[in-house]
Order: C-alpha cells, then sequence, then structure tokens
C-alpha cells in the first residue's frame, strides 16, 4: 500500500531537506502543502503533488488532507503558531490522517526561556492529546543559523553573536531531516509516543565553533561576542520584523547561560550514524563563507 505524506513549509530549509531525504522512497508519495501552488514550480519538478491551502485559513484545507496517511507538521515561526498547528491537527483528524511527526522547539515547555518553546508546548501538547499516532522532534539549534554571519565571516573573519561564552550542540538541518524521514518511512507505531531532541556531536562554545569553522574553511575566523542590546538594534535597522528579534534576543540571552548545552545520542541511535560536525558543515558550504573552492584540505 502506498501512503500519502503531506508536508507542510514545504519550501522552507527543513522540509526542503526532508523531500531530498524521502525522493525516492518506496510506498510512499509526497504531496506539498503551499499557499499558492502557481510559486511552487520547483516541487513539482521533483515529483511531488502540490496541493494548495493556507493553515491560516481551516476551510482552506480538505482538499490538502484528504487521503494523507502521514503529516508533517511544521510551522513558520509566529505568533498564529500554535493556531496554525491546531487547524492542521483539526484537518487531519478529519481526514483520517493516522500519524503526525510534528517539529517542535528546543526545550518546549511552559516555562522554556523563550514565547517559542512555551508556544510550541502548546501545540505538542494538543498533538499528544489528539488521539493520532505521534511523533515530536525537538532539536538544537541550526549550523544554518550560521549563515546569517556568512558576509561578515566571508568579509572579515568574524563571527559576531551575542550569546557570550554559553555552549550548544548545533545541529544541521540536513540532519534533522533526516531522523525525519527515518521515523516517517518507519511502521506507524514503531515511533509513536516519542520525543527526540537531535543534537550536533559536541557542545561548543562559539569562540570553538569559529576554530572548527575556521579548519573547515580554511581560514581565520575568530568569534567577536556582542551585547544583546547592539545586537537588537541591528537585527531592528535590518528590517526584522520586532517580533522575530524579540524572539532570538530570549534564544541568545538562554544560551549565554548554558540553556543549550547538551548533547543527546537520539540522532546516532536513529541513524547509526555521528551527526555533522561544525567542521563537516563548514567545508559543505565553503562558497557561502568566501573560502576557497575545496575548502581546507
Amino acid at each position: 500500500m502506498t501512503r500519502i505524506i503531506l508536508i507542510t513549509g514545504a519550501t522552507g530549509s527543513v522540509s526542503s531537506a526532508l523531500i531530498r531525504s524521502l525522493k525516492g522512497a518506496s510506498g510512499v508519495r509526497l504531496r506539498a502543502l503551499v499557499r499558492d501552488a502557481s510559486k511552487a514550480p520547483a516541487l513539482r519538478a521533483q515529483g511531488l503533488e502540490v496541493t494548495p491551502g493556507d493553515l491560516d485559513e481551516p476551510e482552506s484545507l480538505s482538499q490538502a488532507f484528504a487521503g494523507v496517511n502521514d503529516l508533517w507538521l511544521l510551522n513558520g515561526v509566529t505568533p498564529r503558531q500554535p493556531e496554525n498547528s491546531m487547524n492542521a491537527l483539526w484537518a487531519a483528524k478529519q481526514a483520517g490522517v493516522e500519524r503526525v511527526v510534528r517539529l517542535s522547539a528546543i526545550g518546549a515547555s511552559p516555562d522554556a526561556p523563550t514565547r517559542n518553546g512555551r508556544l510550541h508546548a502548546l501545540s505538542d501538547a494538543e498533538l499528544m492529546s489528539s488521539g493520532l499516532k505521534w511523533t515530536i522532534l525537538r532539536p538544537h539549534f541550526y549550523l544554518q543559523n550560521l549563515l546569517m554571519a556568512a558576509s561578515a565571516i566571508g568579509a572579515q573573519g568574524n563571527l559576531y553573536w551575542d550569546m557570550g561564552e554559553g555552549k550548544l550542540a548545533m545541529i544541521d538541518v540536513r540532519d534533522v531531516a533526516e531522523v525525519a524521514a527515518k521515523v516517517l518511512l518507519s511502521d506507524p507505531g514503531a515511533h509513536h509516543g516519542k520525543i527526540y531532541t537531535p543534537t550536533g556531536p559536541a557542545s561548543l562554545s562559539l569562540a570553538q565553533a569559529a576554530s572548527e569553522l575556521a579548519a573547515g574553511l580554511g581560514k581565520p575566523v575568530r568569534y567577536v561576542p556582542v551585547p544583546h542590546e547592539a545586537a537588537r538594534k541591528s537585527m531592528l535597522d535590518s528590517g526584522m520584523p520586532p517580533w522575530v528579534v524579540g524572539l532570538l534576543g530570549e534564544y541568545s540571552r538562554a544560551y549565554a547561560k548554558d540553556w543549550g548545552n547538551f548533547t543527546t545520542s537520539h540522532l546516532p541511535e536513529l541513524l547509526g550514524r555521528p551527526a555533522r560536525s561544525v567542521r563537516e558543515f563548514a567545508q559543505d558550504h565553503g562558497a557561502a563563507f568566501g573560502a576557497a573552492a575545496g575548502g581546507a584540505a
């Protein structure tokens, strides 16, 4: 029997990596939920069904969810995240979806130090009590976030961030996607009721991460800590929405206090290999950081 997997957030970085991980898998058919189907030719080119629907508008979802067996639920970073998740779960239950694999947030709980973690805790609890089979992923800080500093690293060799000396186990989005694919391609009951927190292989300060970037890129990289208020002003001046700026500031303050200083064995246990390292990430993204082709030897 062919199972239909519905992918939400289909044009984002995590879901795009998930689609690559799922492509070619036997016994599955991939369907993408997008706000405007005319703007997703790349998804069609990869062989996905593309169905319009908006998680802000529950009445728009019935066609996309019809016949779906498994839902990959990824909601945008927005104050409406719990509402979007609620709308997706309601549509899933109405359509008879069997399993939901949900991308939550690191440390999601009612007392998380970030509003994102507290909002995701609401949606996690709703999913757990939904009566559907479920698995929740709460990945650590994405290595891909370092690409926001790529221009400064390329031009100056400086990694500017406002996380002080806190340590964290950054993880590659591709690894998160492979964990999600492993779950989605397993029997629906195999990972039911599990909460996984994929992390990188080591917990590093940003000074240590800068050294690993340097080793991977074959060029000097130095971590330059910046005050939280300076980082906030820079993000606001760049046009970033104030709500997102506030959320990122909450994460930086938490990480600066070592909130993210931990690793788990979830990824190697699921995938049978270690997570990608900062150095490997740098080698794979050398062009973005202004490194010579091929990076370090």
